[in-house]
This record gives C-alpha cells, sequence and structure tokens, in this order.
C-alpha cells in the first residue's frame, strides 16, 4: 500500500511508528482493505452530493449571506451565492448537482453508496482481527497554503488515506510522527471501531508519551 504515490519521508516515519508500537507490546497484523483503492472516488461523489443538497438551502433568503443591489429574486440569487460561496465550494456545488440529476444519479450516486458499503465492510473484517488501523495521514508532508489550487485532482488524492474513515463512519485519529529533512510535519492515523473512541485515544496516549513529535516546532509558513 505504502510503495505507490507516498513520499520517502512519510514511509520513513510511518514505519517508524510501527516501531514504537511493536517496542511497546503491540502485535502488528497485515490487513488487507480491497475497496480502499475506491475510497476517493466514492467519497468525491458522496461529499459533492451531500454538499450541493445541503447548500441548495443557503440562497440568500433562509439561510447565510445575502447579496446587496440585485434588482429581482433571480438577480439576488445568483449574486448571493456566486459572492457568497469560493471557488471550491462552487467546484462542488456542480459537481454534486451534476451525480444526483436525472440519468446520472444511477450511474454515479447509487454505485457510490454501493461501494461505500463495501468499504465499511472491509474495516468491518479487519476489526474482527485488530484493535485500530494504523496507515500515513497524508502521502505526502504539508504543502503551501494555496499551492494545489489550480490542480484540484493533486489537491483531492491527499486524502487517500482519511476518506476512508469517513465513508466508513468511523472514528479517527491523527497525531504527529515526523518531520521531513526540511521540518514540514508528517502525520499518522490511527482509525477505530465505531464508536470506541477510548481504544483510539489510549492508543494515541501511548505513541505520544514514547515520542516528543508533538513537542517539536515544524517550519513556519512563513518561511516557506
Amino acid at each position: 500500500m505504502l510503495e505507490q504515490g507516498v513520499d520517502d519521508s512519510v514511509r520513513g516515519c510511518f514505519y517508524h511508528a510501527l516501531d514504537v508500537f511493536r517496542a511497546r507490546g503491540a502485535e502488528l497484523i497485515d490487513i488487507e482493505l480491497p475497496h480502499a483503492k475506491y475510497a476517493i472516488a466514492t467519497y468525491y461523489i458522496v461529499a459533492t452530493a451531500e454538499a450541493s443538497s445541503n447548500l441548495a438551502r443557503f440562497d440568500g433568503v433562509r439561510y447565510g449571506y445575502r447579496a446587496a443591489g440585485a434588482r429581482d429574486l433571480k438577480e439576488m440569487y445568483e449574486k448571493t451565492r456566486r459572492e457568497g460561496f469560493g471557488p471550491e465550494v462552487k467546484r462542488r456545488i456542480m459537481l454534486g448537482t451534476y451525480v444526483l440529476s436525472a440519468g446520472y444519479y444511477d450511474a454515479y450516486y447509487l454505485k457510490a453508496q454501493r461501494v461505500r458499503t463495501l468499504v465499511r465492510r472491509d474495516y468491518e473484517q479487519a476489526f474482527q482481527k485488530v484493535d485500530a488501523v494504523v496507515m500515513p495521514t497524508s502521502p505526502t508532508p504539508a504543502f503551501k497554503i494555496g499551492e494545489r489550487v489550480e490542480d484540484p485532482l493533486q489537491l483531492y488524492l491527499t486524502d487517500v488515506f482519511t476518506v476512508s474513515a469517513n465513508l466508513a463512519g468511523l472514528p479517527a485519529l491523527s497525531v504527529p510522527c515526523g518531520l521531513t529533512p526540511s521540518r514540514l510535519p508528517i502525520g499518522l492515523q490511527m482509525t477505530g471501531r465505531p464508536f470506541d473512541e477510548p481504544t483510539l485515544l489510549r492508543i494515541g496516549d501511548a505513541y505520544e508519551r514514547d515520542t516528543k513529535w508533538w513537542a517539536e516546532m515544524p517550519r513556519m509558513v512563513d518561511d516557506l
């Protein structure tokens, strides 16, 4: 899983974190999440559909911001949503409206919900063997604010390890686990059983007691 698309520094910090758990007496078990490779595509169908549906109410009448100077109701709607939402929110609303539209609902949204169920079942099977699933938080170290906004696909791919927990409705925790040579932060993600936050917090606490990455000062944004 960590051989493709994962930065070398992230991979190294992840395996070092596993050594910390091993030294603590944890039993490390390899598991399979066969449908995890579909998680990004599934998530950005489900999430954009929900964004489109939920944000439809922010029309300047019932909720949220209202643009000034409109000559009629239609113009007020248009100006409100144009001024009130940023570029990424607009992108997600348009994508979500598309996947929910007639003729595409079954092909995209309904299929994504079915894959979501398969992702959830993968975790259910994994938790028959383990107490938590551990992986990097992101395949790359931190990057500059706004660095990837011109390439949304690359930006979305940074969520490859985190979206499965959202799809499966599981608690997840991210803790610092290292720094790159240029002192950019790297995270370690732990995902637990449904409603088992106490176990997840105990694991995170044990890791942070044996490491001091949480006390390290990463490179500041102004230095980038």
